[in-house]
């Protein structure tokens, strides 16, 4: 019996793959080809991406606390439904550590919801040692629903320190 539980593996994954079940193994098959029949097949384009426009996306960053914060670039080109990455470099000159994150806002209001991120260090906390630097990405990918009126879109992050003191209410009389 557990001869034969042991033969069916191999048997189970020549039957998939004849008929065309297995999609895994197949892809896995063809990954290591480059293609089904051996031969090298070229890569599919993306149809999802809008190659008759283009928009400006730029990119900004804003510190709230004394570390530097700012984008590798501050604009690119960019067409609806392609995926693009840019990076924000971090660098904390304080003798401290300190937890900090960012807060993403778009112009004009209307993008907001066509700007998809895929990857974003926005989506987390983050801690960076005394004089650490670091550079993070943002991952994304404009909605080709986007409006054809808007032809610029401005990425802004603002930067600002979780679970810092909060300093003392200002004293005086009013």
């Amino acid at each position: 019996m557990f001869a034969f539980g042991y033969a069916l593996v191999p048997m189970y994954r020549a039957i998939c793959e004849a008929l065309g079940i297995n999609v895994l193994a197949l892809s896995e098959r063809r990954a290591a080809s480059g293609s089904w029949s051996g031969r090298v097949a070229p890569v599919a384009a993306n149809t999802q991406v809008d190659t008759s426009r283009s928009i400006v996306v730029e990119f900004d960053a804003n510190a709230r606390g004394p570390w530097e914060f700012r984008p590798s670039q501050r604009s690119m080109r960019v067409h609806p439904g392609e995926m693009v990455r840019v990076d924000y470099v971090f660098r904390n000159p304080q003798p401290v550590a300190m937890t900090a994150q960012a807060i993403p806002s778009y112009a004009p209001r209307q993008a907001g919801p066509h700007f998809g991120k895929v990857e974003c260090f926005c989506f987390s906390e983050w801690t960076l040692q005394p004089g650490e630097s670091r550079s993070w990405p943002v991952v994304f990918v404009l909605d080709p629903k986007l409006p054809r009126d808007v032809t610029t879109i401005t990425l802004s992050y603002t930067f600002f320190e979780v679970g810092g003191r909060t300093p003392p209410a200002p004293a005086g009389g009013a």
